[in-house]
């Protein structure tokens, strides 16, 4: 058992560090959990209130109607924003709107945006787009690039590369300050992470949120992408609708604060269903483009980021739940208790995940966990076969000494005990007379025959009576009251045995014919203590009982033919027996091996 649970240790933690660092075949299930933790820890949180929308809603498309028209607005409706918005000193204006094609049926209107915005260039950011990998050999220089859209030379960068971006081109170049809009899927189609840079043989651009981290002088993590850090609910972060705005910058006499917008980061977008910008976060599955864009540039502002575990942490926390488990299992700890154990261990890694979340680390437990159990099931179901199979060899080896019904009692109790123990006992023994004359005169076959017969309803008798069975020694048979099973009424259980036995020699007697004239047995029943359990070499033990009160049952057996009678009980069972039979005194006898005389009674049934 030891080599083995060894085996089922090792292949979960091999299953264990497959899945942590290669398969990660779990891994939808430890992004749902991680993200209901990030869910549930977002929802503590307070937004941060220098980052406001101005959202273009539902009810801006309705109240807008009569004077832009339908959605996409003419841009001179941005003009009219950006002069009511501007004088109020935001600290950055970020739009989250693509202008990268000319209004070719409004020209004056793009002019109009143009003018507003050019004054204030320096706090204005503009989405731009980056095409495939496929069209870059056909987009403009890099070198030239770069100094109007903000590219970055690496060390080491191509001097003739070419990069197919698309800036807002309905704007002058003096206003393509500016990044890329990349919110990133993982497999599960969840949004996690928002790309910080894009790399084109040597050359970055910087993503809008980094580019507006950058200018504003936050910190700017030397990676690909950042790890979402949510705050609030969806479509809970501090906005204001696009038309509720428009409209206040529009009279003459204003009623929202002079100051709304001062020294914050205004990001403007669409967030109403029908303009197609909503997405998939831990938080929503319908969370508007804008609200990502805010969190990342939030999440550069503030230095926050939710950051990933080692996989070595995770693994470690395998290793010790098996270890654990490996401990108790060869230790052969309560299946039930380990399980109860395990089942702690469990909410504690789950409830530490759940910690971790708040703290801006993700710890997946759900591997760890996954091996662990693995494991448990596995050893408890080998602990149950060996246990079964040591059940059933005891019930198989055990079913030679008492009747069914007291196996069952064992097996419920927990089994035989192991080593001997003094119990008070009656111990009977029967041994056939002329048994040897009917050897000699029958053949060895229907010797054998007979005395099976003779011993299958001898035996039948004893275990009706509760007795057990100890042995057969030669033609004798030794049983015993009193154990396994505490038995108050042994003395009398043995005595009424003892006569069901004799009554049973007699049919036998009848069933054998002539044979039968010469075949009787003695019995010999005494009480005392004794010493009774499984007895024998660590090869071979049997379930026994030795001692005195064992050898002078024996010899009150062998007293039977001196007394001529079939069935002698000693003093000792007859005390024990509390008028339960008739009892008549045949005398005291010498025994065998012992200095005073023992009185025996013959017991008959009373009338």
């Amino acid at each position: 058992m030891s080599r083995l649970l060894a085996g089922f240790a090792a292949a979960s933690m091999l299953l264990a560090g497959l899945e942590i660092f290669l398969v990660h075949a779990l891994q939808p299930l430890e992004n749902r959990l991680l993200d209901a933790y990030t869910r549930w820890h977002a929802a503590q949180l307070a937004p941060d209130p220098d980052v406001v929308l101005v959202v273009i809603d539902e009810k801006s498309l309705a109240a807008m109607q009569a004077e832009a028209g339908r959605f996409p607005w003419p841009r001179e409706v941005y003009a009219e924003l950006l002069r009511g918005l501007m004088p109020q000193k935001p600290r950055a204006v970020v739009f989250d709107i693509m202008f990268s094609e000319p209004d070719r049926f409004r020209p004056q209107s793009d002019q109009a945006f143009a003018e507003a915005a050019l004054p204030y260039r320096g706090s204005l950011y503009f989405p731009m787009l980056l095409l495939e990998a496929r069209d870059h050999a056909s987009g403009a220089r890099a070198a030239e690039l770069a100094p109007l859209i903000g590219l970055a030379r690496r060390p080491g960068a191509d001097p003739h590369a070419r990069i197919a971006v698309v800036p807002p081109l309905a704007l002058p170049a003096e206003l393509w300050r500016g990044g890329t809009i990349r919110f990133l899927e993982d497999r599960d189609d969840v949004g996690r992470r928002y790309a910080l840079r894009s790399t084109v043989r040597g050359w970055d651009l910087a993503s809008l949120p980094a580019r507006v981290a950058l200018d504003l002088g936050y910190g700017v993590p030397d990676a690909e992408d950042l790890r979402l850090a949510w705050r609030g609910r969806a479509r809970g972060l501090p906005s204001v609708s696009f038309s509720d705005l428009y409209e206040d910058f529009g009279r003459a006499k204003r009623e929202r604060p002079q100051n709304e917008f001062t020294g914050r980061i205004v990001v403007i977008g669409a967030a109403a269903a029908g303009l197609g910008d909503l997405r998939v976060t831990p938080l929503s599955g319908t969370q508007p483009g804008m609200e990502i864009l805010a969190t990342a540039i939030e999440n550069l502002k503030n230095g926050r980021a939710m950051r990933a575990a080692p996989s070595w942490l995770r693994f470690g926390a395998a290793l010790i739940l098996i270890g654990l488990l490996y401990a108790a299992f060869a230790r052969n700890v309560n299946a039930s208790r380990t399980a109860a154990g395990l089942g702690g261990a469990s909410a504690a890694l789950l409830g530490a995940s759940w910690f971790a979340a708040g703290k801006l680390l993700l710890l997946p437990p759900l591997g760890a966990l996954a091996a662990a159990w693995l494991f448990y099931f596995a050893a408890a179901i080998a602990a149950y076969l060996k246990e079964r199979r040591a059940r059933e060899e005891a019930i198989a080896m055990f079913s030679r000494f008492v009747n069914p019904y007291v196996v069952r009692q064992l097996m419920e109790r927990g089994g035989l005990e192991g080593g001997g123990r003094t119990r008070e006992v009656t111990l009977l023994f029967s041994d056939i007379r002329g048994f040897t004359t009917l050897s000699e005169t029958r053949p060895p076959q229907e010797v054998v025959a007979i005395l099976n017969r003779y011993f299958t309803l001898q035996v039948d008798v004893i275990f009706r009576h509760g007795g057990s069975l100890d042995k057969f020694i030669g033609d004798a048979i030794m049983a015993f009251w009193g154990a396994p099973l505490d038995d108050p009424e042994h003395a009398k259980n043995a005595v009424a045995c003892a006569l069901d036995m004799a009554d049973t020699l007699l049919d036998f007697k009848a069933e054998l014919g002539e044979l039968g004239a010469t075949f009787d047995v003695g019995i010999g029943v005494h009480s005392g203590p004794a010493v009774v359990g499984l007895i024998g070499s660590e090869q071979r033990r049997e379930y026994t009982s030795i001692g005195d009160t064992v050898n002078l049952a024996s010899r009150i057996e062998g007293l039977t033919k001196e007394a001529a009678r079939r069935i002698l009980v000693s003093r000792e069972t007859m005390d024990r027996c509390a008028g339960a039979f008739d009892f008549v005194s045949c005398g005291t006898f010498h025994a065998k091996g012992r200095a005073q005389a023992v009185e025996l009674f013959e017991p008959r049934r009373k009338p």
